[in-house]
């Protein structure tokens, strides 16, 4: 009887300690947590909320349209959707995004938002690099203005693409 003790007690501690092992290396390798400072996402993610980003993400595939992405410029962390992709043009008049000539719908931004951008003239996107755009246009810092500001994101900065709201809990949510 103390010899099935004994048995169940090590099982059960090499069950949390495999547990505890998969948790870590999840954290460690796949999902890490990051806080959201300032508002040039709203009303995406918002100030002060925190995310999940998928570090493993872009391992195979590249970022496409669209995809809301953690980028590492400096030590200095951005969180941006990717608008145009490498080789593309993009050019924004009057309000309106073209991407390569094509009028691009932006449904994620509200009304209020669209109409913070100025006229950028036709720009092409260099090989290997993004054009990023926070959703709140008016208090972003992104790829619009390459002299004081992000310009094109090269895809080795992109660190991986941010997949849910964690914190706080009741705005628990998956980010498109």
């Amino acid at each position: 009887m103390l010899k099935s003790l004994r048995k169940a007690k090590i099982s059960k501690t090499i069950l949390l300690l495999t547990i505890l092992f998969v948790l870590v290396s999840i954290r460690l390798f796949i999902f890490e947590p990051a806080q959201v400072v300032g508002h040039s996402m709203a009303p995406t993610i918002e100030d002060d909320q925190w995310i999940l980003m998928n570090q493993l993400s872009f391992s195979k595939d590249k970022p496409n349209r669209g995809d809301v992405v953690v980028i590492d410029l400096s030590d200095q962390i951005y969180i941006k959707r990717v608008i145009a992709l490498p080789n593309e043009t993009i050019r924004i008049q009057d309000q309106q995004l073209f991407i390569d000539g094509l009028p691009y719908q932006q449904n994620f931004m509200t009304d209020d938002q669209r109409f913070w951008t100025h006229d950028i003239e036709q720009t092409h996107v260099p090989s290997e690099h993004y054009y990023v755009l926070g959703d709140n246009r008016k208090l972003s810092r992104d790829s619009r203005d390459s002299y004081t500001s992000l310009g094109f994101i090269h895809e080795s900065d992109i660190l991986g693409k941010a997949q849910m709201v964690i914190y706080p809990f009741n705005e628990w949510k998956f980010i498109y």
